[in-house]
């Protein structure tokens, strides 16, 4: 028998526990764990996998420390120093998965898109925040499912045989009570329990009923703040006047089927403690967030002073330094500390060197890696070995489709050895160019599904085929078509 879910209990108990006595109660993975995490998906770069392990681990011994020192213990800040598409990013990605951390990617150049006007640098700790609470959130949906799925049966199962006091002689049968649903009669909860198992069944998916929706809370306002306040103000504004603003409940005839989707978002909200969300996704994104900081080279100015451009990227740097050092930033849903949040920086450095960067923010950096170009055996062992393998997610694509796809031994000896020498002779884009080799050597196959490939087929890549193929991308000098 299922009955209704009282709410108030997620109303009036701490069912939430902050961020920081998570971290204390995790078991949490160590170094050499947290590495070998790191290399089911990534290939080599074994010095920048230690660094990141340590910083990580470093998080969980800090909530360890008894003693005053805990509130002085701050992250060891990381710049990684590679060319383009050697693994930077995937490693920091990686990692916030394993740490199951709020993670965000913003590229430093943004900052100066506009002139000497560039994006607010706090915006990248507001974005911090919102990655937290789509976090938590989602954690909590998955906890209250079950009970919100039990609570959308009981509106439907009452829009269907209303619950009244009245007493009927026309309740002799299920198919009589499905015509008489605009009467009033009084129903057992054993004839309401056989609906409630039609409705979970899809039995009465087509059945039409009347159901009331509440509208979406949130409102534009961006005509009257655009330009005349910040992000931080104009999202305070639009939600103290989407509260203002009563909301009207909008009756709606759809299938029973359209209402199980229509009326789950609502019930989850309603089971759902937003102020204990915000509460603990702000202890999380001060505890466990990263943010990582993507072409810092290019804010780096050059060795020698004058004007110009580098005077915005000084600017973008000075900007920069309070929040990587440890600061207060406003948010929509309250004051974040950014002193352990954990800073990943970033670049190729072609041009500019570290050494570049003004003092007080290579200061802030003081772990630096530097992660080694891609050889062809790596490129090898990119195509086979991580879980997420190209070869493997081309093998899922035709597999959707029934359809066999199987690489012999020395086509991928083959494929790595032609996207090395496409980077050698155009420009290296590091594993990237793997991609742009394996649609071109499959693309034709795909299209070919399943008109001409039909299911229970097999599509064997070859060392000739391979040759054949990509032989004429080698040879041309000009591949501005297979540049990303």
């Amino acid at each position: 028998m299922l009955f209704a879910f009282d709410t108030s209990e997620y109303k009036h108990k701490r069912i939430y526990k902050p961020a920081t006595s998570m971290i204390q109660e995790l078991n949490y993975l160590t170094p050499r764990e947290i590495v070998a995490a790191l290399d089911k998906y990534i290939i080599g770069q074994q010095s920048a996998k230690r660094n990141v392990a340590i910083a990580l681990r470093n998080r969980w011994r800090r909530m360890q420390v008894k003693s005053d020192l805990k509130a002085d213990i701050t992250p060891n800040n990381i710049l990684m120093i590679g060319a383009t598409g050697v693994g930077k990013t995937e490693i920091a990605r990686r990692l916030a998965k394993i740490a199951d951390a709020p993670f965000v990617k913003v590229e430093a150049s943004s900052f100066t898109e506009v002139g000497y006007v560039g994006r607010d640098v706090e915006g990248m700790v507001r974005d911090l925040v919102e990655q937290a609470i789509t976090m938590v959130k989602s954690a909590r949906e998955e906890e209250v499912k079950e009970k919100a799925i039990q609570q959308v049966e009981e509106i439907i199962v009452d829009a269907v045989i209303p619950r009244t006091n009245r007493p009927s002689s026309e309740m002799s049968s299920e198919s009589s009570l499905l015509e008489l649903d605009e009467n009033e009669f009084d129903i057992s909860e054993q004839t309401r329990e056989k609906f409630r198992k039609k409705i979970r069944n899809g039995e009465l998916d087509e059945r039409k009923i009347e159901i009331h929706l509440n509208p979406p809370g949130s409102m534009g306002i961006s005509m009257i703040g655009g330009g005349m306040m910040d992000e931080s103000m104009l999202n305070n504004l639009q939600d103290m006047l989407s509260n203002m603003i009563p909301k009207k409940s909008k009756t709606r005839k759809v299938t029973i089927a359209e209402a199980k989707q229509l009326l789950l978002p609502e019930e989850i909200s309603k089971l759902i403690d937003m102020d204990a969300v915000k509460e603990e996704a702000l202890e999380k994104a001060k505890y466990n967030g990263i943010i990582f900081i993507d072409e810092i080279d290019k804010i780096a100015g050059s060795s020698h002073k004058g004007s110009g451009p580098d005077v915005s990227r000084e600017g973008v740097q000075r900007d920069l330094l309070p929040i990587v050092e440890g600061s207060n930033v406003n948010t929509k849903y309250g004051v974040v500390n950014t002193d352990h949040i954990l800073f990943i920086a970033a670049g190729a450095f072609h041009i500019s060197k570290p050494s570049d960067l003004i003092p007080e923010l290579q200061g802030r950096f003081p772990i630096r890696v530097e992660l080694n170009s891609l050889t062809k055996e790596d490129f090898y062992r990119i195509l086979q070995e991580p879980k997420n393998a190209l070869t493997k997610q081309y093998m899922a694509l035709f597999e959707a489709e029934n359809v066999k796809l199987t690489f012999e031994e020395g086509a991928i000896e083959e494929i790595a050895d032609k996207a090395f020498t496409i980077n050698e002779q155009v420009e290296n884009i590091g594993a990237r160019r793997l991609h742009t080799v394996m649609s071109h050597l499959l693309n034709d196959f795909l299209f070919d599904v399943p008109d001409k490939i039909g299911p229970h087929q097999e599509v064997k890549v070859t060392k000739e085929l391979v040759n054949q193929r990509l032989a004429d991308i080698v040879k041309r000098k000009e591949l501005n078509e297979y540049i990303l």
